[in-house]
């Protein structure tokens, strides 16, 4: 940097310090300038946001909206258009429907259905990759384009109108210490630099049509999408009530169960466990508060002579697996003190109290209601 440059840059220093510390007066700007400049900070902001929202809205997931960003390059050095490079979740969906619809083959109603639905999905896939580039080319690119170039040229006219602003504020608070001619040099360079960023602020907010035409460009993609996809959407619709009626016209196949093959249980064998006509054997409950593998309840065949209180007769041995339950012994009479549940009592024998299936007694006495 030569010797005038360091001087110019240490000008500016100290006007601004002056200004931020000493609370110097500096050259005021209209107030015309500053609505302007107003306008496009908020342009500018904007521009910004609707374009991360945008690319959010057409890939919500992060990973996708990373290359996304990346095509976006890629399309401006080769002017080409790409496929978006990432599967859209409709694609994925299709093709899982056509894979299990296959599995399921031709003779199965879901079957048929699921490869239909795919082939829709598939298409919905390629309309939304469609979108993707429409908005992309029309409306994206655009607006990265004004934030890369005018944006940023107006920040830079003006971030160069300041430099020159403290140089001249500098300079003019120094009159008569320094040469006049070198104070005119510093208000024509303020004056230009105004004027330039002035220019570039009023050519940007001026031909914001350019704008309204690019957001009109992003709707009409979107309708355009929406279109596809409702008749896309129609045509399954039809496909699916179509098979649907078919379905329900056909005659309904009854289930005609094989004839069982006869089982030769050959002569019962008593010494090695085969199949003997003894009585059956006692049942004992398995695990508490068992509702299955109940035994079956037989009424006494006997009549009982009358109890004054709620009792019950044990029809097979029931031995207590858990606390709380009371084992008997069938043909034992039971007090009953309590109904547990529709499927348990509670009851009491030789002293003890405790808790026994319904499906193991005959209720000789019931508990008053």
């Amino acid at each position: 940097m030569s010797v005038a440059g360091l001087k110019k840059q240490f000008y500016k220093a100290s006007q601004l310090v002056s200004e931020k510390v000493g609370g110097a007066e500096g050259t005021k700007l209209d107030d015309d300038f500053k609505e302007m400049e107003k306008k496009v900070d908020v342009t500018s902001k904007a521009v910004t946001e609707v374009l991360a929202r945008t690319i959010e809205y057409l890939q919500p997931n992060p990973a996708s909206r990373a290359k996304l960003t990346m095509l976006n390059t890629v399309s401006k050095i080769r002017g080409q258009v790409k496929n978006p490079g990432y599967p859209q979740s409709e694609g994925l969906l299709g093709e899982c429907m056509i894979r299990h619809g296959k599995e399921l083959g031709g003779e199965s109603n879901f079957g048929d259905a699921l490869l239909d639905a795919g082939e829709s999905m598939k298409r919905l896939a390629e309309v939304k990759d469609s979108l993707d580039i429409e908005v992309k080319q029309n409306f994206i690119d655009p607006l990265q384009n004004l934030c890369d170039k005018d944006l940023k040229e107006i920040q830079h006219h003006l971030k160069k109108l300041e430099g020159r602003r403290l140089d001249f504020d500098y300079k003019k608070k120094r009159q008569g210490k320094i040469p006049d001619e070198e104070l005119r040099q510093a208000m024509e360079k303020f004056e230009e630099s105004k004027e330039v960023a002035e220019t570039s602020m009023h050519n940007l907010l001026e031909t914001d049509i350019e704008q309204v035409s690019q957001l009109s460009a992003l709707v009409d993609a979107q309708l355009d999408y929406h279109r596809q996809a409702v008749q896309i959407l129609d045509e399954l619709a039809d496909k699916l009530k179509r098979r649907m009626r078919e379905a329900s016209s056909r005659p309904k196949r009854e289930y005609k169960p094989k004839p069982r093959e006869p089982l030769d249980l050959g002569e019962p064998e008593q010494s090695n466990g085969g199949f003997p006509c003894a009585t059956a054997p006692k049942i004992t409950a398995s695990s508490s508060f068992r509702s299955a593998d109940k035994p079956a309840r037989t009424p006494s065949s006997r009549s009982m002579p009358p109890l004054d209180q709620p009792s019950c007769k044990a029809l097979y041995d029931f031995e207590p697996e858990n606390d709380g339950e009371l084992g008997f012994h069938e043909g034992d009479i039971i007090t009953l003190t309590n109904q547990i549940d529709e499927n348990w009592y509670e009851g009491m024998l030789h002293g003890q109290s405790g808790f026994f299936p319904l499906s193991y007694v005959e209720v000789l006495v019931p508990l008053p209601q």
